[in-house]
């Protein structure tokens, strides 16, 4: 093993990054399966001559290189106790495009759908499409062989090699590419280690005995998503070895090798044709699971784009996740399964007459009891859906969980519904009831069961499983694994799967390559026990962590943490949509995603000997630049909330080391503006003095909210008589006085008096507590706890369904709808009011529903409006609610900007250490789009820092929504 003094002369000779501090180890030790390694290290080399210093190193110490991009491996390729080299970061170039040959080349780290946004103009793309294609690269879709949704037409990755540069394991580099026989025998020529390699496998496969075992023992050729060991067979159709291609590529054995081969740092593909515009998807929903296999079989025969199933408990798990619930639409009752199957052409009149004739040849062999019709952009909505399977398996709650350990196996289409039969008769004598779900179409479904790994008989029942399976899918000629490679889970298994013979072969494939055991050992041949390693301990006495939050909906802080399976949602770039995470997004480091806080989490929760097990400097490090924005709480398919745990962390860990003066500013930011407000002018002026800002720690080019001359509660005050109408029709509502407009945006406040007012509502003001957002923000947990008692005693009483409690601030009103949950003690009165809290957004979309607000009450007036919505609202509430609300007036063209994050969340964007990352958080997506935006649109903003931060980082003024549709009143 290296010694730190070792490591840190390797990071200083290297251009990139070197690690190996016990958190970034800790983050690095799992990927999205169930192993735990903790790793010597972890590299981010920046250039080649990193990865070839890397290698030497790790020859000369005797350790393994292990590698890995997006770390969404669910066999465990991507963990080891060597050094992991992460390429995520910095090999990320698209090095160029041909569009004679229809060929692109890229670095290991460029990102699946990154690289397809990049190929639309040129009209075509890169075909193999898996669930995590937002985030996942093509260094680690080479390194499985992967395949995804478009296999049944576009084939597997192995299909799109033309050449891979890589770094072999004595630090030379080579070239594998399409070789003629008589280049390839040139290659034999020399002394170097590429040329033993190619000597090897020419003295191997030449082998007739050899050549017959392969045939026996491999699984049936028919089944194209294979991923069984090495890929020799494929070899074996070269003529070189009596086959009938005329070229041989090594690169296609580096395909699917998870890097135990060599280092892959260039990679050539093949492109496809854009597929047809028009598309239609039959979604199929059936009573039972072995009708909608059989069903596949007669689909399969009208040249489907897509044929995907969904199961029932797949299908649950939507039902609570705020992302997926909205993408249930088409669901009629309640199918134990659903299949999605999509034909496609260039004109949508055939394309009818394809869904129709799928649909026919279902009805006709009694196949689905409802068979609908999806167009357009409702199919992405499906498809999202289907994606986010396996991160919503996650979000069971409890130690029982869907185990990756039989979740790949492939058999030939035919074969599938007997297979499929076989074995769930098999985990009826386990007790078990699968979770099924995938590529039906292709003859791999990805099999669960579902397991407590912390409980000894669970692992028991891990391996014995899989060790039946194994036989069932020998027994059809299948492949153990269809596309997420062997790794440790299934590489055990590799001798009786492909037999003794051909795993001896692989073992002396890899010594040809390796024969100093650099590259991610423990992987295929020599693999670890696949029930070692793993991220629990069996048999283990729970950790018990108490909080002032509430986490039992979780059963516990911990396992609130360990929802995160590893999909690595959180790593999505900007170009995929959505806002998670905002802080991943601007640095690109493991470390700040959500997926690397709940990580951490879990270790330190679990592993610390510390009567807090919170007060870990690592914990503080991994969760500082979390800004709270919510986006995983709805946008990870797990419903990791690490602002939830943020806050709790906050708490606890400040217990133990002191709140910061700064923290307590902060957060007591409502009290210190009351006295404040009491001479605001001098206030204002006192607070943005550079020496003060210096002295709070705030950022020197941030301006200092302004308080306004009069509070908004003076207003209220000074107007109890006001009436804009003689009778509010319309009933009453009771406007939650948040501190936020309170003190800073009085003018917002009156807008929504007057608009509400005039529209006919009564206006109804009760003297209440802040909200306690601040609070929370900085893990002032026993005061926000005693805020959220009072204000839901205050409000419980006299809120309903026919009297709301609106509010003008997001962050401040759906506090109502999320942290009192967690924080009241009347559980019970907070979720009953918490139903009847509405952004004052959502109330206006409601009452035009209801049809007491009409276009008529407007002015006619053309206007542009574009909307950016608050983190907190795209999470709890829907921007959906702001865009109908602005549409009210019959001449406003009103659309949503797709902008992410605006990076200034509150306190966070103010703090001098965190000034420059808030920027950057804006300039991801929002800021330039602002800038793109013509100066006669209005921009809707309903979060004041959001506002702040439009006009820091663009200088254009943003208004709330309120205040725009106030100015369209008659």
């Amino acid at each position: 093993m290296s010694t730190s003094l070792e490591l840190k002369h390797l990071s200083d000779s290297l251009e990139g990054t070197l690690l190996y501090d016990d958190l970034h180890k800790t983050l690095y030790a799992t990927d999205a399966s169930v192993y735990r390694i903790i790793p010597t290290a972890v590299a981010l080399p920046k250039t080649n001559d990193d990865i070839v210093k890397l290698v030497r190193f790790a020859e000369k110490h005797k350790i393994s290189l292990i590698p890995r991009t997006a770390g969404t491996s669910l066999a465990g390729q991507t963990v080891g106790n060597g050094i992991v080299v992460d390429v995520s970061k910095y090999f990320t170039k698209i090095v160029a495009f041909d569009s004679i040959k229809k060929t692109v080349t890229v670095q290991p780290g460029v990102i699946r759908d990154e690289l397809n946004l990049y190929l639309k103009p040129h009209g075509v793309f890169f075909g193999p499409n898996t669930s995590t294609s937002s985030r996942c690269m093509i260094g680690g879709m080479v390194g499985n062989n992967s395949s995804g949704t478009t296999s049944i037409r576009y084939g597997v990755t192995r299909d799109k090699i033309v050449e891979i540069k890589a770094i072999l394991s004595d630090g030379s580099a080579a070239v594998f590419s399409d070789l003629s026989p008589a280049e390839f025998m040139e290659k034999m020529k020399g002394d170097t280690l590429e040329s033993s390699i190619y000597k090897k496998i020419f003295e191997e496969l030449s082998n007739k005995e050899i050549q017959n075992e392969i045939t026996r023992e491999f699984p049936k050729p028919e089944i194209h998503r294979r991923n069984t060991g090495y890929a020799v067979d494929i070899l074996l159709k070269s003529d070189l070895f009596s086959g009938t291609e005329p070229t041989i590529n090594l690169g296609k054995l580096l395909c699917g090798s998870e890097g135990t081969l060599a280092f892959t740092t260039e990679i050539t593909l093949k492109v496809d044709v854009l597929p047809p515009a028009k598309n239609i998807m039959v979604v199929a929903h059936f009573h039972s699971i072995q009708e909608s296999l059989e069903a596949v079989v007669v689909a399969m025969k009208h040249h489907l784009y897509t044929c995907e199933m969904i199961d029932d408990t797949i299908l649950d798990c939507t039902k609570n996740n705020r992302e997926q619930s909205k993408n249930r639409f088409f669901l009629q009752g309640e199918p134990k399964a659903i299949m999605m199957f999509e034909v496609a052409s260039d004109d949508m009149e055939e394309t009818e007459r394809q869904a129709d004739a799928l649909i026919k040849d279902l009805q006709e062999n009694n196949f689905g009891y409802a068979l609908p019709k999806i167009y357009g952009a409702d199919i992405d909505k499906v498809n999202e859906l289907r994606k986010a399977g396996l991160g919503l398996l996650g979000s069971i709650v409890g130690d029982n969980k869907a185990a990756d350990s039989i979740e790949d196996t492939a058999v030939e289409l035919s074969d599938l519904p007997s297979y499929i039969a076989e074995f769930s008769a098999m985990m009826k004598r386990h007790n078990q009831e699968a979770i099924y779900y995938a590529h039906a179409g292709a003859g791999e479904l990805h099999l669960r069961p579902v397991l407590n790994l912390k409980a000894k008989e669970g692992i028991h029942q891990f391996r014995s499983i899989a060790t039946e399976v194994a036989v069932l899918v020998k027994k059809y000629k299948g492949s153990l694994s269809g596309e997420h490679g062997d790794g440790i889970v299934r590489g055990e298994f590799l001798p009786f799967m492909i037999g003794e013979k051909n795993y001896e072969l692989l073992k002396r494939i890899k010594l040809a390559f390796d024969p100093n055991s650099v590259m991610n050992m423990g992987k295929i041949v020599n693999a670890l026990k696949m029930d070692e390693n793993l991220r629990f301990e069996p048999g283990r006495v729970e950790p018990e962590n108490q909080t002032i939050q509430d986490f039992s909906d979780s059963i516990g802080i911990l396992r609130a943490a360990e929802k995160c399976n590893g999909s690595g949602d959180c790593r999505k770039p900007p170009s995929a949509g959505g806002t998670m995470c905002p802080s991943y997004r601007a640095t690109l480091n493991e470390k700040d995603t959500t997926r690397a806080r709940a990580n951490a989490l879990r270790e330190y929760l679990t592993h610390s000997e510390k009567d807090n097990k919170f007060n870990h400097k690592e914990l503080y490090d991994v969760f500082e630049l979390c800004i709270s924005c919510k986006a995983c709480a709805s946008e990870c398919p797990s419903n990791v909330d690490v602002a939830a745990l943020k806050s709790e962390f906050l708490y606890q860990y400040q217990k133990a080391n002191g709140f910061s003066l700064r923290n307590k500013i902060f957060a007591n930011n409502a009290k210190l503006n009351k006295l404040g407000s009491i001479f605001p002018a001098l206030t204002n002026f006192m607070v943005n003095q550079s020496i003060v800002k210096k002295g709070m720690g705030v950022a020197a080019k941030r301006e200092v909210p302004l308080l306004a001359p009069k509070t908004f509660r003076k207003w209220i005050e000074n107007n109890k008589s006001k009436k804009e109408t003689t009778s509010f029709v319309n009933g009453k509502v009771v406007l939650f006085c948040d501190e936020f407009t309170n003190y800073y945006d009085v003018s917002v406040g009156i807008d929504a008096f007057e608009l509400l007012s005039k529209l006919g509502y009564e206006v109804v003001f009760v003297n209440h507590e802040e909200s306690g957002r601040a609070y929370i923000s900085k893990g002032f947990l026993e005061e926000a706890k005693a805020i959220a008692n009072t204000n839901v005693a205050i409000f419980a009483p006299i809120i309903s369904q026919e009297v709301a409690l609106i509010g003008i601030e997001p962050s401040a009103i759906l506090t109502f709808r999320d942290e009192y949950i967690r924080l009241a003690d009347d559980t019970s009165s907070a979720e009953k009011l918490a139903k009847n809290c509405l952004t004052i957004e959502e109330f206006f979309k409601k009452e035009i529903m209801a049809g007491k607000i009409h276009p008529e009450q407007f002015s006619e007036e053309e206007r542009q409006i574009k909307i950016h919505g608050h983190c907190h609202q795209k999470s709890l509430s829907s921007i959906e609610a702001t865009f109908a609300m602005l549409n009210v007036p019959k001449n406003s063209t009103v659309s949503i900007y797709n902008s992410g994050c605006c990076g200034m969340a509150g306190s966070f964007g103010y703090e001098k250490e965190h000034y420059d990352i808030s920027m950057q958080m804006g300039e991801d997506t929002l800021f330039p789009k602002i800038r793109s935006t013509a100066p006669t649109t209005a921009i809707a903003a309903a979060g004041t820092s959001c506002r702040h931060q439009i006009f820091d980082g663009t200088n254009r003024k943003a208004q709330h929504p309120v205040s725009i549709l106030k100015s369209f009143l008659k």
